[in-house]
Formats: C-alpha cells, structure tokens, sequence
C-alpha cells in the first residue's frame, strides 16, 4: 500500500493506524500548494479532490477521506484492536467519534490555514473551535482515550487535528485534559514513530 501524506497534515492519522497496525506501507510525500508528488508526477491524477489523505491498495484502487481510511486500516489488522468489531456498538461508538472530529473539529481549522485568512478571521475560527474542544476536554477528563482505556483509530484522528493548534499558533491552555490527552497520545510508540517519519519530532 502507499499512502500520500504531507507532514502533519490529516494524512498524519492514517499514518499513526499504518504503524500501529504493523501493516507494510510506503509513503509518498505531496506539495499541498502545487499538488506535485515528491517522487514525479501530480497528486490530482490519484486523488481528484486534490485533498490529503489518499492511500493506494496493492491492486492500484485508492481510498479517500481520513476517517475511512482509518477504519480500513484497522479492519486489515483486527489483531492490532484498532477498532471494535464491526456490527458491535463499540464499533459505531468509534465512528460516531471519526464523525464528529471530522465535521466539528477538522473543519473549523481550515479557517486557520487558508491562505489570506485575516487576524480577525483566525480569532473567529478559533472561537468557533471553542465549543468543540471543551466538549472533548469534558469527554476525556478521567478517561485516557476517547472509548476508555484502549487507544483506537479515533485517538489517532483527534491527536492529529488538536496537533494543529500548535501549528495555527494557538494554545490549548485553556483545556488542560487536552493537554494531557496529547502528551498522552504522543508517547505511544507508534505515534512517535510517524512523527519521526514526518519529521515532526
């Protein structure tokens, strides 16, 4: 498999679950801004959305969209407890949590990279991720991931996303259970591995 990343961008989840999965992989580095591919050739004849993630099976089929491909990585590897099994609760527990950090906590970052985004639009999307992010921080006080006490492919996407607000520049001080939630996230073996790989750490 081959899954096309940019450093620390969403692609950084999947990458994460790859690495915890012990599933064989390459990784194929794309410039966000002119969509070329490091090693030739332009990321939108993969991916025609022109949006990170993308990861190519072995038969040359692609998959899209970060929480998808999550949850395909971990069915590749049920041994790895990933994710619950499917048709359980457990498991649409862990794809209610994809949905939300995709539509609530994904989303209202983008404000903060899109190029041309003035102060006053930073502070706005910040505010707007307020809400959100103490929801979470409530979520996780007393709990060391997000389903409890086993570190799932939902971990692995919000790691990535609350990752961002180092990068944007703004600080999670004001929801310490987040604070712990990454340094806990961080200090997994697989976790540091991927950063390492990206060149995050």
């Amino acid at each position: 498999m081959k899954l096309y990343i940019s450093p620390g961008a969403c692609s950084l989840a999947p990458h994460i679950a790859l690495i915890a999965a012990g599933l064989p992989f390459a990784v194929e580095r794309v410039n966000l801004k002119t969509k070329a591919i490091a090693s030739g050739g332009d990321y939108r004849d993969i991916n025609d959305k022109g949006a990170l993630p993308a990861l190519q099976l072995d038969d040359g089929r692609v998959l899209t969209e970060a929480a998808v491909l999550l949850q395909y990585v971990a069915d590749q590897a049920p041994g790895a407890n990933l994710a619950p099994a499917h048709g359980t609760f457990e498991r649409y527990q862990v794809m209610e949590w994809l949905n939300y950090i995709a539509t609530e906590v994904h989303k209202r970052f983008t404000p903060l990279f899109t190029p041309g985004c003035t102060e006053e639009g930073r502070s706005a999307a910040w505010a707007a991720l307020a809400r959100p992010l103490g929801y979470l921080a409530g979520k996780l006080e007393g709990r060391a991931f997000l389903t409890g006490e086993t570190f799932t492919i939902a971990d692995a996407y919000l790691f990535t996303v609350l990752n961002w607000a180092q990068f944007a520049k703004f600080s999670l001080d004001d929801w310490p259970a987040l604070q712990a939630y990454q340094a806990r996230i961080g200090a997994i073996p697989a976790v540091q591995e991927a950063l390492r790989a990206e060149g995050l750490a």
